[in-house]
């Protein structure tokens, strides 16, 4: 029990700062006194279900991560509904990279599965992203299908 007040406690306080919010804002959006997000944040008390609830859908976070997320474990604070940080990887030394379990699970990766690496060159955003090549394909058409297809584009 300890463990998930002070996930919620650390989600909480997150949360509200990150979102710019005053702990009267939060206690006035969730229907409660600011006394209760206080005994919240601090780890005091727990939010009864409807008002973790209600605490997820203002910060756009999942209940289950809201109660069960713990930041500290992770290194990295909860992220909004449907996002994640699985964590970092090292480039091998012929350009491979190990996905890590949690991820592949997360989005039910399975070996022979194709990915498509896209990239951005901009120093303020370099980087490179995954995406399935089905999700790519839903998302550009048929525009994309030669990189899949050759030239006949067939999909």
């Amino acid at each position: 029990m300890k463990n998930v007040k002070s996930n919620i406690a650390d989600n909480l306080r997150y949360l509200r700062a990150a979102s710019g919010f005053s702990q009267e804002e939060v206690a006035e959006k969730v229907g409660v006194t600011r006394q209760a997000v206080a005994k919240w944040e601090n780890g005091d008390s727990l939010p009864d279900i409807l008002n973790c609830e209600n605490l997820a859908n203002l910060f756009n976070v999942d209940l289950n991560d809201l109660v069960r997320y713990n930041p500290n474990e992770s290194g990295v604070p909860i992220g909004p509904k449907g996002k994640h940080i699985f964590g970092t990887v090292t480039i091998g030394e012929r350009g491979q990279i190990v996905l890590p379990k949690k991820a592949r699970d997360t989005l039910k990766m399975l070996p022979g599965d194709t990915l498509v690496v896209l990239g951005d060159t901009n120093p303020a955003t370099a980087g490179l992203a995954l995406i399935s090549s089905d999700a790519f394909l839903r998302i550009n058409g048929n525009a994309a299908s030669s990189i899949f297809f050759g030239d006949g584009g067939k999909v």
